[in-house]
Parts: C-alpha cells; sequence; structure tokens
C-alpha cells in the first residue's frame, strides 16, 4: 500500500513515513489487541499467568509466520474460518438455549446486575436503556451516531480500504473478478459478529453478572485482574462454564486458530512493508534472500515491541478491547485514510500536500493519543471526572471525524498553491482514470524493469547449493511460484494481466447481484436495529 502513494504522489518520504505510521498502528491496535485477547481467553480456560500465555500464543504465531509466508497464511485462513464459524454457531445455539431464546435473551439483560455495586456507583451497573439501537443520541457516551455513521467510516477506510493486512489479501487474487468476489463474501461474513459475537456476550451477562457484569474494581480486579471492569472475559467465560468436555475443546481451538489468523497476517503484512518499503528504500540491490531474513527479524522485532504494550490495554477505558482498538484508530488511521482517500478520487492532491497532511494528521492524533492515555486516563466509575473538556467530552469517533477533514483541507489547500501531478503519471492510480489504457512509465517503472532484469540473471547464475538452501528455508527465487524460473517476458505478460480490469459478464453480473443483495440485508438490519 505505501508502494501506491509511492506512484501516486511520487518521492520517497511519503512512502517511509506512511511505512512507519503503518506499523505503529499494527503495534498499538492489531497485535497488542489481539495478543491481550488470546491470553485471557488461555488465562480463563488453562489458569496461566497472563504473560505467560502472551509469549506462548507469541512462540507460536512467529514460528507459523516465520516459515510459513502468505501463501501458508492464506490456506491456513481458509481452514480455520470453516472451523470458527462451526465452533461460533455451536456456541450460540448453546447459549441461547440455556437463557430461553432471543426473547428472553432481550428481556433480561437489562435486568442483569451484579450483587456488590458501590455507594456512590450504583449506576454504574445499569444497562443503558438504549441498548438495542445502534443509532444514538448524538451526545451518547458509547455510541454517538454521528460516530458510528462517519466517524466509524473513516476508521473503516483505512481498515478495509488501505490496510495492508486486509488489501494483501486482495492483490494477491488470480484476476480482477477473484477479488471483487472475494471483498463481497467477506461482507456476508462480516454480518454475523453482530450474532455470533454479541449474542453470546450479552448472555454471560445474564448467567454470570457478578464476574462479567462487576463494578466493584476489588472485585473486578479479583475476577480478571483489571480494575476497569471484566466484560473481556464474556466469550470465553461462556464457552468454559456452558459448552460441553468436546465442544468446549473445539471451541478453543477455534479461538486460538482465530488468533493465531490475525497474528501470522499482521506478522507477515509487517514484514512485507518494512522490507519492500524501507529496507528495500535503502537498500535497492538486495536479494530475496536478504529481504526474508530481514522480514523475519523485523518480526521478531515488532513481537518483542508488542509485549511491552500488552499492561497499557489492560488499564485502558473500562476495560472494553474493543473501545481500545477504535478509539486508537480515531487518533491515528484518519491522516492515512485521507491520503488514500484524495490519492484514489482526486487528481489535484499531490506530494506536497499529502506530505504535510500526514504529518499535520499525526502530530494532532498522537497529542490526542498521548493526552487521552497517559496525561489524563480513564477514571474508574463512580469517581469524580476532572479531565478537561476536549478529552472527556469530545467522543473519539468525532475526534476521527473533525481530523479526517482537516487532514483533507490541509492536503487540498496545499497541493492548489503548488504544482499539480502530470496527468501522464496518473494513468489506473485514481477512479477517474482506472480504464486507461496508455503506458504509464515513470523513472520507478524503468528501475522496476532493470530490476526484474537483474534479479532474473541472478536466480539464473545461481549454484545449485544456494538454490537448495533457499528451498529448505522456503526462499523462493525469483519467478519461482510455478516451479520454473519465469523470464522477463513472462513476468511482464503476468503484471499485464494482472492489472486487467476486464471480467467475463457471468462473473461481472454475479458479482453485481451478490453485492446488491448484501447491500440489502445490510440495509434491513441497519433499519431493524436503529
Amino acid at each position: 500500500m505505501p508502494e501506491y502513494l509511492h506512484r501516486r504522489y511520487g518521492g520517497q518520504r511519503i512512502r517511509i513515513y506512511l511505512s512507519v505510521l503503518t506499523l505503529l498502528l499494527y503495534v498499538f491496535t492489531k497485535i497488542s489487541a489481539d495478543l491481550y485477547a488470546g491470553a485471557i481467553f488461555i488465562e480463563q480456560s488453562l489458569r496461566w499467568d497472563l504473560y505467560v500465555s502472551v509469549v506462548i500464543l507469541l512462540v507460536i504465531a512467529a514460528v507459523f509466520t516465520v516459515t510459513g509466508g502468505l501463501n501458508a497464511v492464506i490456506w491456513t485462513d481458509f481452514v480455520q474460518c470453516v472451523i470458527m464459524l462451526a465452533g461460533a454457531f455451536s456456541l450460540l445455539v448453546v447459549v441461547l438455549v440455556r437463557v430461553g431464546g432471543y426473547k428472553e435473551l432481550i428481556e433480561q439483560f437489562p435486568l442483569a446486575k451484579p450483587k456488590v455495586v458501590k455507594a456512590n456507583a450504583t449506576h454504574c451497573s445499569d444497562v443503558p436503556k438504549n441498548f438495542l439501537h445502534l443509532l444514538r443520541g448524538a451526545d451518547d457516551p458509547e455510541l454517538p451516531w454521528p460516530g458510528v455513521l462517519f466517524g466509524l467510516s473513516v476508521s473503516s477506510i483505512w481498515y478495509w480500504c488501505a490496510d495492508q493486512v486486509i488489501v494483501q489479501r486482495v492483490l494477491a487474487s488470480k484476476n480482477y473478478s477473484h477479488a471483487k468476489a472475494a471483498c463481497v463474501v467477506s461482507g456476508y461474513l462480516k454480518l454475523l459478529p453482530m450474532f455470533l459475537m454479541v449474542l453470546p456476550g450479552m448472555a454471560a451477562r445474564i448467567l454470570f453478572p457478578d464476574e462479567v457484569g462487576c463494578v466493584d474494581p476489588d472485585i473486578c480486579e479479583r475476577v480478571c485482574g483489571s480494575r476497569q471492569g471484566c466484560t473481556n472475559i464474556a466469550y470465553p467465560k461462556v464457552v468454559i462454564e456452558l459448552m460441553p468436555a468436546g465442544l468446549r475443546g473445539l471451541m478453543l481451538a477455534v479461538m486460538m486458530a482465530a488468533l493465531m489468523s490475525s497474528l501470522t497476517s499482521i506478522f507477515n503484512s509487517s514484514s512485507t512493508i518494512f522490507t519492500i518499503d524501507v529496507w528495500k528504500t535503502y537498500r535497492p540491490k538486495s536479494s530475496e534472500a536478504e529481504l526474508v531474513i530481514v522480514g523475519r527479524i523485523f518480526t521478531v522485532g515488532m513481537i518483542i515491541v508488542s509485549l511491552f504494550w500488552v499492561p497499557i490495554i489492560k488499564a485502558s477505558k473500562g476495560s472494553q478491547l474493543m473501545h481500545y482498538i477504535q478509539s486508537i484508530t480515531s487518533y491515528l488511521a484518519p491522516p492515512i485514510a485521507s491520503t488514500y482517500f484524495l490519492g484514489v478520487m482526486t487528481q489535484r492532491a499531490n506530494e506536497k500536500g499529502a506530505f504535510w497532511g500526514l504529518v499535520f494528521g499525526l502530530v494532532i492524533g498522537m497529542t490526542r493519543f498521548i493526552l487521552g492515555f497517559f496525561v489524563f486516563p480513564s477514571v474508574e466509575c463512580g469517581e469524580v471526572d476532572l479531565r478537561p473538556s476536549f478529552i472527556k467530552d469530545v467522543h473519539y469517533l468525532h475526534f476521527g471525524l473533525i481530523l479526517f477533514v482537516l487532514c483533507i483541507a490541509i492536503t487540498m489547500t496545499i497541493s492548489y498553491f503548488t504544482d499539480p501531478v502530470s496527468q501522464h503519471r496518473l494513468y489506473r492510480l485514481t477512479y477517474a482514470l482506472r480504464n486507461n489504457v496508455q503506458e504509464r512509465l515513470s523513472s520507478d517503472a524503468v528501475d522496476g524493469k532493470i530490476e526484474l532484469e537483474f534479479e532474473a540473471e541472478r536466480a539464473k547464475n545461481e549454484p545449485q547449493l544456494i538454490r537448495s538452501l533457499k528451498k529448505v528455508c522456503c526462499i523462493a527465487p525469483t519467478g519461482m511460484d510455478d516451479g520454473s524460473l519465469m523470464s522477463l517476458a513472462e513476468i511482464q505478460i503476468r503484471e499485464k494481466q494482472m492489472i486487467s480490469l476486464n471480467e467475463t459478464p457471468w462473473m461481472r453480473t454475479s458479482t453485481t447481484v451478490a453485492s446488491l443483495v448484501l447491500a440489502g440485508i445490510t440495509i434491513f438490519l441497519w433499519g431493524f436495529y436503529a
């Protein structure tokens, strides 16, 4: 993804800057949060120490990623997805039977309260009256409607459209039609967490109100080790307490599969970003073997940094992992989202505007992040909140939306006062020029062809012993994805096929109909739970 910005805007500083910012987001949100979630599940099921659980997760994920690669990650993701769906549906059936069905679940949820509540915090155990609504008041402390509709959309531009972890799978598609179909299928799967995760979580509060719904800091600390609350243990709690022995083991495998899948994907994408967009920028003649080794060493480094961030998550707002992830994303992702959004949708945005928009966004976002987590951390429920108004009264989703708009304004203002990007450099890089068939040839393209020739020639002249060692270490030489070296001409032909937007009428119709049905289902669910 940083490579796209390099081609779209030109220069190297945006590419490197964005690579570093993306890696920071991975550490603060994806890796640390996944480690914490997995450690909670292991801690609850096996009663192991939190940090012992984290280390075990890291070792397994690191070994798998370092020895596997993207191909291994994608295939195991597919198998694990089937296992996860089977286990999650099984748990949904079990919890609905236990609480008496969906109707009973909805009626009992607001009545589920812990027995022990501090005298000055009786309201802390109350379930909001609008708990069934997705669209709430603009001043709602949990889900204000402007933040849900627009603030989350900003975060989603980064997460779903510009994040290497997600986009790397789409870029690995065989052709344009396969990429579209995969996105549509992912959209259908994304509808399921509302039922497979939220409903069991609600049932957990009904069945275990004194543990999952605890509000007394001393009790919460005894239950889950966090004074901020124990809502994070809801899902593992119902798995451990309600599932029979055989299915309990299946669900343990499901949770571990989900976490391993997520961690290995993130590690693989992180190493790709660092080696291609940072390391190779400074060492353009690096061999594939060197890049693979550097990527694996960098993966280990990312793991170590993430490990030290877990305690911060443990003490984060309300102990709700989802709020932590969304708040960090709202602080750091808007400048990235605005840069990609303008790069795709406009031709006038240029390198100077995009770079200073990124710098402004990062400074403001990091300032809000540091103030909210270190200078003015959240207070326990029932305590007097003395934090400044711009911290406690501006919801993080609203902040993300405001920051997104400011980044766009700064980027476009600077762009209009500086030279535009030549249109011949934008062919197939913006939405308006996506179907342009003219050749986009820049110095980068020339360098890329020379590099292909260099790599192909070097691979052909390698001794057999070196090739054998590379196979043992899972390092394939250039063009070895089908078992034989490809010539430069064959590589160029394959590249032309990969960037083609041509579709067969059947695939175009099928994906269009499927996406329209998906949109209809989504609108219905939004209306039903509005």
